[in-house]
């Protein structure tokens, strides 16, 4: 099984007086425990996503921070689906774990106006952090679909209950093949244990 588990480090997960980002950790340390320990054919990668994406070592878990501050969750499935294609694993999943919307976008040349492709823009992060911005949730879900075209499964773990929320993850899911676990920080070491072990399990079987 080749897993990568993504990490929402954006400016929400230590908002309103509540630490979600250092229980996430914990539950990356112990994952990592469990598949060195019972595992070792199998590999774990991390995916830290925020403003943009990038692959971080399980070395240095400890010293990882919150920021920069919004939710590009596109660029997170993106990076963690080209990660799992070049592992030669019988199983591949992405576990995510956030408490907020996608608010966030890369937006490539060819989405960028004449004017700005003209003044050689490149790549821009379209950013909106109010409500459900229909570019950016299409973009998600597109992203999630190129998943289960490769056999990728998805499961999400939301620290957060709100109902926009609960709609989008269940399309999310629902594209993806996956699971949908809505959690507080105290369970979700529980969730995420358990669910890894019932897939291995189900795996064998």
């Amino acid at each position: 099984c080749a897993t990568v588990l993504m990490l929402d480090c954006s400016h929400s997960m230590i908002l309103y007086g509540e630490d979600r980002f250092t229980p996430a950790k914990k539950v990356a340390l112990a994952l990592s425990h469990l598949i060195r320990t019972q595992y070792p054919g199998d590999s774990l990668h991390l995916v830290l996503f925020h403003d943009g994406a990038e692959e971080f070592p399980l070395s240095k878990l400890a010293s990882l921070t919150v920021g920069p501050y919004h939710t590009n969750t596109a660029e997170g499935i993106k990076l963690a689906r080209r990660i799992l294609l070049r592992q030669p694993k019988e199983m591949r999943q992405i576990i995510m774990i956030t408490d907020g919307k996608p608010s966030a976008l890369f937006l490539d040349e060819q989405m960028l106006s004449p004017k700005a492709r003209k003044e050689g823009a490149g790549r821009r992060l379209y950013k909106n952090p109010m409500g459900l911005d229909p570019v950016i949730i299409s973009h998600t879900l597109k992203e999630a679909a190129e998943c289960r075209r490769y056999g990728i499964l998805i499961n999400t773990f939301m620290l957060t209950d709100d109902y926009y929320l609960v709609e989008f993850v269940k399309q999310l899911t629902q594209i993806a093949s996956g699971k949908a676990y809505f959690t507080s920080s105290l369970e979700l070491g529980e969730y995420v244990m358990m669910d890894f072990m019932k897939r291995r399990v189900q795996k064998v079987r």
